[in-house]
């Protein structure tokens, strides 16, 4: 797809791909400064149940960045089901962000919620403190690796469907986070066998 078109043929292609990147590129930003992050449980600790997808009680997050790196909304995604839960956030401060998932958390029964899988971004600095409010251990992926977190990075990129790059979302208001996030749940997913994330996580509640 990359490689071969050239001219009009190659950004027609481009333009039909999901995320519309007109080229190939690999991502290699300057690894960032993990020194905000203390006491941390690497992902390598993390359980192996974790991995193999069985037990539906093990979720990924991160931050999608609006324009200018001024806004943000929080991600959060069960790895199993690939329920999604937008949080909205005042800022991107580590005591804002701890609270605002931690207050997202405590809608899902306590055994729909074990493990957090992170990235070493700054806002989850307050992480010891999160995991004594919810009981949710946080593990954080190596730096500069979303594919330890890929089921969170692919929702992502449906997201920025939604919302794309240099969206301000101080503007979005938590009603419309909601609507997408509904939305997104009650679309069918081939790795589902075409259920919903929905249907999914009601057998779980079942």
């Amino acid at each position: 797809m990359y490689i071969l078109p050239r001219g009009e043929l190659k950004r027609e292609l481009a333009a039909c791909l999901r995320r519309g990147h007109a080229n190939r590129y690999n991502n290699k930003k300057e690894l960032r400064d993990s020194g905000a992050i203390q006491n941390y449980l690497s992902i390598e600790e993390r359980p192996k149940e974790v991995a193999d997808r069985i037990v539906p009680e093990h979720l990924e997050g991160v931050l999608i960045i609006g324009g200018s790196h001024a806004s943000a909304i929080g991600t959060l995604v069960e790895r199993t089901t690939r329920m999604t839960f937008l949080v909205k956030l005042e800022n991107r401060y580590a005591r804002n962000v701890r609270k605002a998932f931690a207050k997202e958390f405590q809608y899902l029964p306590k055994g729909l919620r074990k493990t957090l899988t992170y990235d070493q971004g700054s806002e989850m600095a307050e992480h010891k403190i999160f995991t004594k409010e919810t009981d949710i251990s946080v593990y954080f992926a190596h730096p500069s690796s979303p594919w330890e977190r890929g089921t969170n990075e692919n929702t992502n990129g449906l997201l920025r469907q939604y919302f794309p790059k240099g969206t301000d979302f101080t503007k979005i208001l938590k009603a419309q986070l909601k609507e997408v996030q509904d939305e997104l749940n009650d679309r069918p997913r081939k790795t589902l066998e075409w259920h919903t994330s929905h249907e999914k996580f009601s057998e779980l509640l079942r």
